[in-house]
């Protein structure tokens, strides 16, 4: 790491810890304040915070790489990812919105179930609690490992002195000041990723001396880095659009839409949250389609030398970020993949900890808690769920990365078709609720580890597919109506008519 490398990535951890100063004075003595922000976010700062927990380092770093490899046929599932995030926000965002204040002002997930469904024995909270607790402490143990990997990688160090750097300055801003503190981070950081990946393709662009003349560059190389169906099939084409539906039941995204002020907000958070996404993963994809042309017009020498490995592939942008630019302004855009590794390890940090806090320890330890012990517990809670994600993290196994690889998938499966019925259909029952959520976690994880001649396509689909089917059929089976859940449903779509 050079001086200027140093004194870059130095002001953006400075930064961090300011804002998690800044939203520590801010937050009040209460757990609700920590862990959903009291309910008053902005359009902007939901609609960054909501991408920027979503992206996290393979935005910068995958997509290139795979850009590179295949060409735009490896934006597929960049298209998917884009449709799934605007259905989301059309019609998930401001029904849950209305509804978790309606359901008992619920700020997690697991009681907004409870309360939608009137559960009384617990169940639907317990499970969708163990299920966010295990995948989110492995899902936040890969992302400490990714940061980990950047300082090895990227700047030569070791990996465990990455590994703290990353983690202590994630830890610390989210330990002071909670959901605040994560999501005006995020705001930033999403920033930093939008400018990186904007300027690093019309840099490229500069030296290339226009599109025209890049294009064909990348033809002579082989006319097939053009065409968007290079490579593919149906399955796999399926497969890739299917990752949008991931965005249905994903905690640390759906959180940011609970935590809005204003369900009328959110219109104005969905254009500037689409528009966000539009631009970074079309930035991300001229990374490494234009990456191409440059490696192959400045740089003779290494025209093969990111073609060895995916891994290889994968560092382009930081190659061209060193290369493009002076090492301060370097130092800045190599910070943008730290800040897409961070910002979603807060968020999975702070889900994972509100879990703990308000669906395991309120519900069995100490159902009266006032709010000055909430906050201590939900800052406890921080720091335990961190410790045990940074051990995990030391030494990283195959085994924990391939589960958390799949996580994206088991929330999509467990929670996504349970999310939308919630909020679209009043007859959905406990039971049909329960069922379809046991069901598509499992049916991911048999899935992913039962040998068997389908796994070209993704585990999401038969997931996710079995999960709301189960829902619907068993719910048919065993509706009776509620007049209380009934008049909550009423509510909450008169509120989102009166919205509109």
């Amino acid at each position: 790491m050079s001086f200027y490398e140093l004194i870059s990535i130095g002001l953006y951890f400075l930064l961090m810890v300011l804002i998690g100063i800044y939203s520590y004075l801010k937050t009040k003595n209460s757990s609700d304040d920590f862990l959903i922000g009291g309910r008053k976010l902005g359009a902007a700062v939901t609609a960054l915070s909501a991408g920027a927990a979503d992206m996290s380092g393979w935005l910068l770093m995958g997509v290139p790489g795979a850009v590179y490899l295949s060409g735009i046929s490896a934006s597929w599932i960049a298209i998917g990812l884009t449709i799934g995030a605007y259905v989301n926000y059309l019609l998930i965002a401001p029904r849950l919105r209305i509804y978790t204040e309606l359901a008992n002002n619920s700020i997690t997930l697991p009681v907004f179930f409870e309360n939608r469904f009137k559960d009384k024995s617990g169940t639907i909270k317990i499970i969708s609690s163990i299920l966010i607790l295990v995948f989110f402490t492995l899902y936040t143990s890969a992302g400490m490992v990714s940061g980990g990997r950047l300082f090895e990688s990227a700047f030569g160090m070791d990996y465990s002195t990455g590994l703290i750097a990353t983690s202590f300055v994630v830890v610390l801003y989210t330990f002071m000041g909670g959901f605040l503190a994560v999501s005006l981070t995020d705001f930033v950081q999403g920033t930093i990723m939008l400018i990186a990946l904007i300027l690093v393709p019309a840099v490229m662009l500069w030296h290339l001396d226009g599109l025209p003349h890049t294009l064909d560059i990348i033809r002579t190389k082989d006319d097939h880095y053009l065409d968007i169906f290079k490579g593919t099939s149906t399955i796999s084409i399926i497969s890739l659009l299917a990752w949008g539906l991931g965005y249905f039941g994903q905690p640390h995204i759906l959180v940011r839409f609970m935590a809005i002020e204003k369900a009328k907000d959110l219109k104005q958070a969905r254009k500037i949250g689409i528009s966000w996404m539009i631009l970074t993963m079309s930035g991300a994809i001229l990374i490494g389609l234009f990456g191409i042309a440059y490696i192959a017009e400045h740089v003779p020498g290494k025209v093969n030398f990111f073609d060895n490995s995916k891994e290889q592939a994968e560092t382009i942008f930081i190659y061209l970020a060193r290369t493009l630019f002076h090492p301060l302004i370097g130092g800045f855009l190599l910070s943008a993949i730290l800040a897409a590794v961070m910002s979603t390890i807060s968020s999975q940090l702070l889900v994972t900890s509100s879990s703990l806090t308000e669906d395991i320890y309120k519900t069995f330890l100490h159902k009266n808690a006032d709010n000055k012990r909430m906050m201590l517990v939900s800052r406890l809670s921080v720091l335990v769920v961190a410790l045990v994600a940074f051990l995990l993290s030391l030494t990283p196994k195959d085994t924990i990365l391939n589960l958390v690889g799949n996580a994206w998938a088991g929330f999509a499966a467990a929670f996504g078709p349970l999310v939308i019925l919630s909020l679209m259909w009043r007859k959905i029952t406990l039971i049909g609720a329960v069922s379809g959520m046991t069901l598509g976690a499992t049916t991911v994880l048999a899935w992913v580890y039962i040998p068997h001649d389908y796994k070209a396509l993704y585990e999401i689909i038969p997931g996710f597919a079995i999960s709301f089917l189960a829902t619907v059929i068993i719910s048919l089976l065993t509706y009776k109506a509620n007049p209380k859940i009934e008049e909550d449903f009423n509510k909450m779509i008169a509120e989102k008519n009166q919205e509109n």
